[in-house]
C-alpha cells in the first residue's frame, strides 16, 4: 500500500507574544501495551552511526530510537508541539522564557530540571559549532522548571530551532557512547556502525511504552535490507530499493508507504577546487545532470526535479531558474570559463580535465547519480573518478582530497529557510563542507536570522536562495519520496516527514 501525501508547508513563524499549544493527547492504552513484557522490534535503518552523542552525531540516533528528545518537537503537518518543554513565550522574541514538563526524568532517575536542560544545552554548544551558530544564545538562567535563554538579538524561530535532535536533552553524566536521555527508551548496547539496543523506559513521562525492546541497526546495502524484511529479520526497513516496489506492494504481509519529504539530494562542488571555484564551471556541471532521466528512471518516479534547495511550492523558494539536461550548454559553459573545446571535447592546456566525486551507499540511488553524472562528463571528454566512502559526513568534514559530491540532507525539517542556509552557507555551518565564503550571502543569512514577521522572512530567505540559484553555489538535482517498508504486525507506525522519530512510545506488535 502506498500512501502519498504533499508536503503542506506552514509557517513556523512564532508571534511575538507567544506561547506554545498544549500536548497531544495521549492514545488509549491497549491490554498488550502492559502486557507485552517479551515484546521487541527490530528497526533497519540505511545509515550507519560511529556515535550515538545526539549533540554531535550528524544521524541523530538517539533521537530516532527514542532515548532522546528535545524540548520542541515538530509533526508531519510541520506545527511545533510541546515535549520536555510544557510551553514557551517571549514578550520581545528575544528574552524567551520556557516552562520545563514537571515530573520528567533521566533514565537514571534524575529529575528533569531547568538547570539540567540549562547545563545540556551549554555541553550541546561546547560540542557543536553549529548549535551554537543556531541558537545564538547570550545567556541562560534556571530557576526550578523555568528556563530563561536570551538570544543575541530577536529571534522567533528560536521554538523551532530547539526542534533540532543536535539541541536533545541529555543529563550531564551522559558520556559519547551512553547518552542519558528522557525517552521512551533507554539504552542498553551500542556497536559503532552496527546496531544500537534499546529497552523499554518503565517512568517515561510520556505514559506507558508499548515495546519491551528495540533494536536499531545499520546496514547501506539497499539489497541486504530488502531480504532483512523478506526474510522477517527485520520488521520495519528504511529505503528498500527502488525496483523492488512492486515486489513489495505485492506481498500481502507488508506495507509500503511513500510520500513527499524534506530531503534533497545534490552536488556539492569543493570552493577550494581552483577550477570549481568559478562559476562558469558550476554552471557546465549543472548541465550535466539529466534531472528527468533520474526522476523518471533511477527514482522510478518516486521522485521530483530540484531546481533548488527547497521545493518550489515553498514560501520562501524563489523563482527558480530553469534547470536542463544541455551539453551544448556545458561546452558553452566550460569555454566562457577559459578552457578549450575541440571537437567536442573539454581540455585545459591540451589535457583533458579530470575530477574526484565522492558518494555513499546508504541512499541505493546516489551511486547511480554519480555514475550518470561520470557518464555524460565522458561525453565532454572529462574524467569523473566516483569514490564511495562509509560516512559521508565525517569524511567531507576531515578531508580536503575530493572535487564533487552527490549527497543528501533533510532542507526543511521546520518549515523554515533559516536552518539549511546557515548550516550550509555560513562559515562555521555544519553542513558548510564546501568551504562556501560568500559574503553577499552570508549577510541576507544574518538578516534572516534577524527578521521577524513572516513575509519579511520569506521575502529575504527567498533572496538568499536566489543568490545560490544564480551563482550555482550547489547543484539541487532532486527531492526524493520518503518511504519505509513494515511487516503487518508492526501497530502505530507513523512515517515521520522530518525523518526524527522512529521508535515511539505507542509503535507495537501483535
Amino acid at each position: 500500500m502506498f500512501i502519498f501525501k504533499k508536503i503542506r508547508f506552514v509557517s513556523l513563524l512564532l508571534a511575538l507574544a507567544l506561547t506554545a499549544c498544549s500536548p497531544q493527547d495521549t492514545p488509549a492504552e491497549s491490554d498488550a501495551s502492559t502486557s507485552g513484557e517479551d515484546k521487541s522490534i527490530t528497526l533497519l535503518f540505511n545509515v550507519q552511526s560511529n556515535t550515538i552523542d545526539p549533540h554531535t552525531d550528524v544521524n541523530y540516533t538517539a533521537v530516532r530510537a527514542g532515548i532522546a528528545e528535545t524540548l520542541v518537537t515538530i509533526d508531519n503537518d510541520l506545527k511545533l508541539r510541546p515535549a520536555l518543554a510544557e510551553s514557551w513565550s517571549s514578550v520581545d522574541g528575544q528574552n524567551w522564557t520556557f516552562l520545563i514538563r514537571k515530573g520528567a526524568t533521566f533514565h537514571n532517575g534524575k529529575p528533569v530540571d531547568a538547570a539540567a536542560v540549562q547545563a545540556s544545552l551549554k555541553r550541546a554548544q561546547e560540542l557543536n559549532p553549529s548549535v551554537r551558530n543556531s541558537l545564538h544564545i547570550r545567556e541562560m538562567k534556571s530557576d526550578g522548571q523555568v528556563l530563561t535563554l536570551v538570544t543575541e538579538q530577536p529571534d522567533p524561530q528560536l521554538p523551532s530551532s530547539l526542534v533540532h535532535p543536535n539541541t536533545a536533552v541529555l543529563a550531564i553524566e551522559s558520556t559519547e557512547g551512553m547518552p542519558v536521555g528522557t525517552g521512551p527508551f533507554q539504552f542498553l548496547s551500542f556497536k559503532p556502525a552496527s546496531e544500537l539496543n534499546v529497552e523499554r523506559n518503565r517512568n517515561y513521562w510520556g505514559g506507558t511504552v508499548r515495546i519491551a525492546r528495540a533494536k536499531f541497526a545499520f546496514n547501506e546495502d539497499a539489497n541486504a535490507r530488502l531480504l532483512a524484511i523478506q526474510a522477517k529479520s527485520a520488521d520495519i526497513v528504511y529505503r528498500p530499493p527502488i525496483e523492488s516496489f512492486d515486489q513489495l506492494r505485492a506481498d500481502p504481509s507488508l506495507t509500503l508507504e511513500s510520500l513527499a519529504s524534506l530531503r534533497t539530494h545534490q552536488l556539492i562542488y569543493n570552493f577550494n577546487h581552483a577550477d570549481l571555484k568559478q562559476e562558469a564551471v558550476r554552471r557546465a556541471f549543472d548541465a550535466l545532470i539529466d534531472r528527468e532521466a533520474i526522476v523518471s528512471g533511477i527514482m522510478n518516479g518516486q521522485a521530483t526535479s530540484a531546481a533548488g534547495p527547497f521545493l518550489a511550492e515553498a514560501p520562501f523558494s524563489p523563482k527558480y531558474t530553469p534547470k536542463a539536461f544541455d551539453l551544448a550548454a556545458a561546452r558553452q559553459s566550460f569555454a566562457a570559463a577559459g578552457y578549450q573545446v575541440d571537437n567536442g571535447r573539454v581540455l585545459q592546456d591540451g589535457q583533458p580535465l579530470a575530477f574526484r566525486l565522492l558518494t555513499y551507499q546508504a541512499r541505493a540511488e546516489l551511486p547511480l547519480i554519480a555514475q550518470l553524472i561520470q557518464a555524460n562528463a565522458r561525453e565532454l571528454g572529462i574524467t569523473v573518478d566516483i569514490r564511495l566512502v562509509d560516512n559521508i559526513d565525517e569524511y567531507l568534514a576531515a578531508n580536503n582530497d575530493w572535487d564533487l559530491a552527490v549527497y543528501s540532507s533533510i532542507t526543511a525539517p521546520r518549515g523554515d529557510a533559516s536552518y539549511f542556509l546557515n548550516a550550509a552557507y555560513t562559515p562555521e555551518g555544519a553542513l558548510n563542507y564546501a568551504h562556501v565564503h560568500q559574503p553577499e550571502l552570508e549577510v541576507l543569512i544574518g538578516k534572516l536570522n534577524a527578521a521577524i514577521s513572516e513575509g519579511e522572512r520569506n521575502a529575504i530567505a527567498q533572496e538568499a536562495v536566489g543568490y545560490i540559484d544564480k551563482h550555482v553555489l550547489n547543484s539541487y538535482i532532486i527531492h526524493p519520496n520518503h518511504f519505509v517498508v513494515y511487516s503487518n504486525h508492526v501497530k502505530n507506525w507513523v512515517t515521520s516527514k522530518s525523518e526524527y522519530y522512529l521508535l515511539t512510545k505507542d509503535l507495537d506488535i501483535e
